[in-house]
């Protein structure tokens, strides 16, 4: 299969390049090393050397896939290389991956949206005039649901939904119309607007799409990935802006930082290791929707859209730290939990019930082993101990949702107990 992926240079992108072209796909894909600028701009860099843009290039022809330096912002350039490469499937991970960078300031709220928005605007607007047979996998996000005091369906209510307000007389059938989003950054807004217009664009051009609604994805390996091989490690991030709950957790853990619960530190989110979320998106290129799919609307144009949630489990923050905390132990470190002031506007404890069908039914296999993918990331990150220690000033977050840039402070002790 000719498979593009857009923001094949990140830390899913890469995966997944790697990933797919050792199973004999064809991968070409896009990238303008954005998401290196946007790290390094807060403070970070990748924790696992990475190899450069160029050496990527060059490892990915080999196989006989492509690499373009091109910006999703350019509708003219990205439409030339869809006329090259005539995808049979688009895996659109291009986006600013990141609610903390999106609060920094108006500046980055501004690029957040313009990326977001434009760039997915471009690729759909390439598939209908290029490759409209295409199935496009565009990455979402579990954070544009919220979290709802209810059962989230995979995005849209399902069969026997109903609105009933008695006192206005209402009693309507909403089965198949999108479930409420409530995103919580000017980065999941995005999410949530993307997953309108390629609705739309599935409504009215008869495209087909699966809009992965992606848990909070951690590790450092992708499945089968052999360490001691460089050229196929893919960026891991654990600054504040770009690092995930786990990564910073563990990242913290071995340089003897606070790992940081936010408030009372029981959210509650969805969680999923790297080699999970590379064995859904494989599932997903391999299965595209069908009329009755889990979560699929499908429109008189012929199009299709569908949603499935992708996560292992859900998991709340308080426990997670603790498991890394375990794991920790048997690398002989003792890694310290601290409740901090929240720099977020959210829920600190809260319902969570999501429910994800889709994928287990096409055959997702969850890797239920957390421990074991926890040790393979203090495995890989010991030896890297002073790339953590270069930033070190940037774990603990500094942003805030209210536009201050200033280290938040830790609370009393037992405050989230």
């Amino acid at each position: 299969m000719r498979v593009f992926i857009a923001g094949i240079d990140g830390y899913l992108g890469w995966s997944l390049a790697c990933y797919l072209t050792e199973r004999g796909h064809e991968v070409f894909g896009v990238d303008n090393g954005n998401r290196r600028r946007w790290v390094s701009e807060v403070g970070g860099q990748s924790l696992l050397p990475i190899d450069s843009m160029d050496a990527r290039r060059i490892l990915l022809s080999k196989s006989g896939g492509r690499m373009y330096d091109m910006n999703l912002l350019c509708y003219e350039g990205l439409r030339e290389v869809f006329e090259h490469v005539r995808p049979e499937a688009i895996v659109h991970l291009g986006e600013m991956p990141s609610a903390p960078f999106s609060m920094i300031s108006a500046e980055t709220a501004q690029e957040t949206q313009v990326n977001n928005f434009i760039g997915s605007l471009n690729i759909l607007w390439a598939i209908k005039e290029v490759s409209p047979e295409a199935h496009l996998i565009k990455i979402g996000t579990m954070g544009s649901y919220g979290t709802p005091p209810c059962p989230i369906p995979e995005g849209v209510y399902p069969p026997g939904s109903r609105w009933i307000n008695e006192t206005e007389g209402i009693d309507a059938d909403i089965s198949g119309l999108l479930f409420h989003r409530s995103p919580g950054s000017f980065y999941h807004s995005t999410k949530v607007g993307d997953s309108i217009n390629v609705d739309f664009a599935c409504r009215v051009w008869g495209l087909k799409s699966t809009d992965v609604m992606q848990g909070v994805v951690y590790g450092t390996r992708s499945p089968g990935r052999d360490p001691s091989r460089g050229e196929w490690n893919t960026r891991f991030d654990a600054d504040e802006a770009f690092g995930t709950a786990i990564n910073r957790f563990v990242a913290a853990s071995i340089i003897g930082e606070d790992m940081t619960l936010y408030g009372k530190g029981h959210q509650r989110r969805g969680f999923l290791p790297l080699c999970d979320s590379m064995q859904c998106l494989r599932i997903a290129l391999e299965n595209p929707p069908e009329k009755d799919d889990a979560g699929t609307i499908a429109y008189a144009s012929g199009g299709m859209y569908r949603t499935w949630n992708q996560f292992e489990e859900v998991y709340d923050l308080t426990e997670l730290a603790k498991r890394v905390q375990k794991v920790a132990k048997t690398f002989g470190l003792e890694a310290s939990i601290r409740n901090y002031v929240n720099p977020r506007v959210e829920a600190e404890e809260h319902a969570y019930d999501p429910i994800h069908e889709g994928l287990l039914e096409h055959g997702y296999v969850p890797t239920t082993d957390m421990e074991a993918v926890l040790s393979e990331m203090f495995e890989d990150l010991l030896s890297h101990a002073s790339r953590i220690q270069e930033m070190r000033d940037h774990i603990i977050p500094r942003i805030r949702w209210d536009g201050r840039w200033e280290r938040v402070l830790a609370l009393g002790v037992g405050y989230g107990s």
